[in-house]
């Protein structure tokens, strides 16, 4: 690209996030939802960079170390700094391939230290629980039993789960295609117990839906007859979880890791477990070891002789 030409592209902050934001769902393959909150992350260098006079094509590494300050400063966790540092460094990537500049100035630029967080998890016990409240009298009893056993059973994404379709289940196979992050498909089991909630919510709710233009092969649908949004398969699992009386802080990402901790602790292969999440990388799914140990010296702390 020529070089004054890029210097009138770069100034427009407008147009290059425009740009930028194209590049990361096109090029890198990103959810509209991923490319978003690097899109948000990027709002908040350019701000800082705006209140200390410095233009995006101007910065220095050092520029970048007092913009990490100015986020600690701010009160901002190790893991949200880490992951708006990330976010620059895609868009400062995104510059250089595009010839917008010379040198990328975050090449050096480190991510601060996180301790390891383990996810909450529920016990097989609280899961009946939670089943057990659903209340299939209403029309969408039988639809939310099914959503249950589908997020536990496979462990998916609560966007991957509001995005299944009919035509991805294979139940004579008993394994569902699912469509992950950076639209990625991969086959995940199914359990004979999702597999027969869902018949029953087909044959019992669906099939006497009228289902909306764009939404005939989605699996699950709102009384409307639309897809369900993810903020109602949030609201549908804190419900149940109220219910049951499960005081943890819950989501439908817990039951993700649910599954994945159970299916550990009955001496699942971790590379297995790493194919049917979707992880990218082993390191990824290695934090279902630590809560494994974790849950394990839980139990020798309350049931050794020595600790009593």
């Amino acid at each position: 690209m020529d070089f004054y030409l890029a210097m009138a592209v770069i100034r427009d902050l407008g147009k290059l996030k425009q740009r930028y934001l194209a590049y990361l769902k096109v090029e890198k393959g990103l959810s509209g939802n991923t490319a978003k909150a690097y899109a948000d992350d990027l709002d908040k260098l350019t701000r800082y960079l705006a209140d200390v006079g410095l233009a995006v094509d101007g910065v220095t590494h050092d520029d970048l170390e007092q913009f990490v300050c100015a986020l600690r400063d701010l009160g901002i966790g190790a893991r949200s700094q880490a992951r708006i540092i990330s976010g620059v460094k895609s868009f400062y990537k995104f510059l250089k391939l595009e010839g917008y500049i010379d040198k990328n100035p975050t090449r050096l630029l480190v991510s601060p230290r996180m301790g390891r967080h383990l996810p909450e998890v529920l016990t097989v016990e609280e899961i009946d629980r939670m089943v057990a409240c659903i209340d299939m009298s209403k029309p969408e009893g039988q639809r939310n039993r099914a959503i249950i056993e589908t997020l536990y059973g496979c462990g998916l994404r609560v966007s991957e789960l509001v995005g299944l379709k009919m035509s991805q289940i294979y139940a004579e196979d008993e394994y569902v295609v699912v469509q992950g992050k950076g639209n990625k498909q991969r086959a995940v089991p199914i359990s004979q117990m999702a597999l027969e909630q869902i018949e029953n919510y087909v044959q019992q709710t669906r099939s006497s839906q009228t289902v909306k233009r764009g939404s005939e092969d989605i699996l699950f649908l709102n009384r409307r007859g639309g897809q369900l949004t993810r903020v109602m398969v949030f609201y549908i699992v804190k419900e149940l979880c109220e219910l049951a009386g499960i005081r943890k802080v819950v989501s439908p990402h817990t039951l993700r890791h649910s599954f994945a901790t159970h299916l550990l602790e009955g001496g699942a292969n971790l590379r297995a477990i790493q194919q049917m999440l979707g992880h990218e990388s082993i390191t990824t799914t290695e934090i279902y070891v630590h809560i494994d140990r974790s849950r394990l010296r839980d139990e020798i702390l309350l049931h050794h002789p020595r600790n009593k």
